[in-house]
């Protein structure tokens, strides 16, 4: 029998067993039984019914939370010529060509964003097998691989999140701190509910949603009435 701490058994019996809550209401619970000496993070968990294994049921994409994720994105940008000094001017954190690629071969990754101009991915392919178990290899369909790099810098900066399907079905993704208000944390998820459900693959056949949870980084997690945030309209 899995054994809890005295803190979270306390906690635990502040949620109803096997009840299904709407969004609102768990992410209120989840702020109020919060108590740890530091902002938690709120954490969304869905199972997908989806098969990664096939290509056409793989899920990649991204989203922008409305009212950003309370974390300070360190980007990097790997670029050259006159974009060097215009990324360093838009807000990268760290900015490079060549020489950044070679410091992330020796595996220094002091960033949480790769951006790539399209110039450079021939030079950044041999970084895949460093980046990619991250999840940090650049990719035109993330946005991580574009000429825009005003835009990017700033979707990413402000509440751009990139999510896939891991290979058990289930997106894990942080959206936004217990500290937000829990209306604007139910606007992060329900922009993330209708990412998903525009972004469901072409293979995807039956229930597309088997579940959705909701925890926070020390708390347990809380099943969401997944029909009740579809009918939430977005203010």
């Amino acid at each position: 029998m899995r054994k809890h701490s005295r803190r979270f058994t306390t906690i635990l019996k502040k949620i109803e067993k096997n009840k299904i809550y709407n969004s609102l209401e768990a992410i209120e619970i989840l702020q109020t039984i919060s108590n740890v000496n530091f902002t938690e993070t709120l954490e969304a968990h869905i199972m997908l019914g989806l098969d990664p294994k096939y290509s056409d049921q793989q899920l990649r994409a991204t989203v922008i939370l409305p009212k950003g994720t309370g974390k300070l994105v360190k980007i990097a940008v790997v670029t050259q010529g006159d974009k060097l000094q215009e990324a360093l001017e838009l807000g990268a954190d760290i900015v490079g060509s060549d020489d950044l690629i070679n410091e992330i071969l020796s595996e220094n990754l002091n960033f949480d964003k790769l951006i790539a101009t399209p110039d450079m991915m021939l030079s950044i392919a041999k970084l895949g097998r460093i980046l990619g178990p991250r999840g940090l290899m650049p990719s035109p369909k993330a946005g991580t691989v574009t000429n825009d790099l005003k835009n990017a810098i700033n979707e990413f900066k402000t509440g751009k999140l990139e999510y896939r399907l891991d290979k058990t079905s289930i997106i894990h993704l942080p959206i936004g701190k217990l500290n937000f208000s829990a209306v604007d944390l139910n606007l992060n998820l329900k922009a993330l509910q209708e990412s998903i459900d525009k972004n469901r693959p072409s293979g995807s056949k039956g229930k597309y949603w088997k579940s959705l949870y909701l925890s926070s980084t020390m708390g347990p997690s809380i099943c969401i009435d997944i029909n009740i945030l579809r009918d939430t309209k977005l203010i």
